[in-house]
C-alpha cells in the first residue's frame, strides 16, 4: 500500500499557543482514518493544514504528491486532488443545488457546462439527492445540505476526502443520512480522513483511529483500539460516551 498523506514532525502555533506538537502519521490509499479527541486537541487544525488552509511552522506535509509545506505549493492543484467538507455546509444560497455543484468543475477545472452538469447529477445520485438538483439550499434539511456539500466535493473527483465534524450540527436522524453517504464512499475505496465524535461510526468504518490529546498523536491503531485503550487519557475519553 502506498501512503497518499504523510505528516512528518508537524508543528503549528497560533501566536503563543502551540496546537500541533511534532505530529506524524501516514494514510494509505483507500484507507479510512478517524481522528478523535477532545475539543482543542488539534484534530481540526491538523485537517486544515493538510489542505493548506493553515500554514505550519515546522515539519512536512505531503498529500497526493503535493508538498503542502512548500512555499512553491500550487494550492489550486492541491485542491483538485483533495476535497474537504466542514460542519457548516457553505452552500451559496442564491444558487440551486445543481449550480452549487457545477461551480468548481467549471471555474477550476474549466469543464464545459454540459459535462459539469452530468457530473453534478451523478454526484447527487451518489448521495441520494438526484431529485433535488433544482432546489435551493433553504429548501433542504440540514442533512440534505450536508449531503450536497459532499456531492460538491465529489464533483472535483478528488483522490482524498477530508471531513471535519460534518455531523456535529445535525440531529441523530440527519446524522445517519450523512454517515451512510460516507460509509458508501468507504466501501467504494475513497481515501478519507474523518475528524469525528461519532465513536460507533469510527468503529464501523475506520481502518485506523488516531487519538489526539494536547496537540499530540497520543494513541493510534485499528478501530479495535476504542475497545481496548492503552492510555488513561483515551480510556477517559472513550468512557465519556462521546
Amino acid at each position: 500500500m502506498s501512503a497518499v498523506v504523510k505528516l512528518s514532525h508537524v508543528n503549528k502555533s497560533f501566536g503563543p499557543l502551540q496546537v500541533l506538537r511534532d505530529v506524524s502519521f501516514e494514510v494509505n490509499r483507500g484507507e479510512v482514518v478517524a481522528v478523535i479527541g477532545q475539543s482543542g486537541s488539534g484534530k481540526s487544525t491538523a485537517l486544515r493544514c493538510m489542505n493548506a488552509l493553515e500554514t505550519i511552522q515546522g515539519g512536512e506535509i505531503e498529500v497526493c504528491g503535493h508538498k503542502v509545506h512548500s512555499d512553491k505549493l500550487d494550492r489550486r492543484a492541491l485542491r483538485r486532488d483533495v476535497g474537504i467538507v466542514f460542519q457548516s455546509y457553505n452552500l451559496f444560497p442564491h444558487l440551486t443545488v445543481e449550480q452549487n455543484i457545477m461551480l468548481a468543475p467549471t471555474c477550476v477545472k474549466k469543464l464545459p457546462k454540459g459535462e459539469a452538469r452530468d457530473i453534478a447529477h451523478r454526484c447527487l445520485s451518489d448521495v441520494g439527492l438526484a431529485e433535488k438538483a433544482g432546489s435551493y439550499p433553504e429548501q433542504l434539511s440540514g442533512g440534505q445540505q450536508q449531503r450536497v456539500a459532499i456531492a460538491r466535493s465529489l464533483a472535483m473527483q478528488p483522490k482524498v476526502m477530508l471531513f471535519d465534524e460534518v455531523t456535529s450540527a445535525l440531529d441523530p436522524q440527519l446524522t445517519g443520512e450523512v454517515l451512510k453517504v460516507i460509509e458508501d464512499l468507504a466501501r467504494n475505496g475513497m481515501t478519507m480522513i474523518l475528524v469525528t465524535h461519532e465513536m460507533a461510526f469510527a468503529r464501523k468504518v475506520a481502518n485506523t483511529v488516531i487519538y489526539m490529546n494536547q496537540g499530540v498523536v497520543w494513541e493510534t491503531g485499528p478501530a479495535a483500539l476504542l475497545d481496548d485503550p492503552q492510555t488513561p487519557e483515551l480510556r477517559g475519553f472513550v468512557g465519556t460516551g462521546l
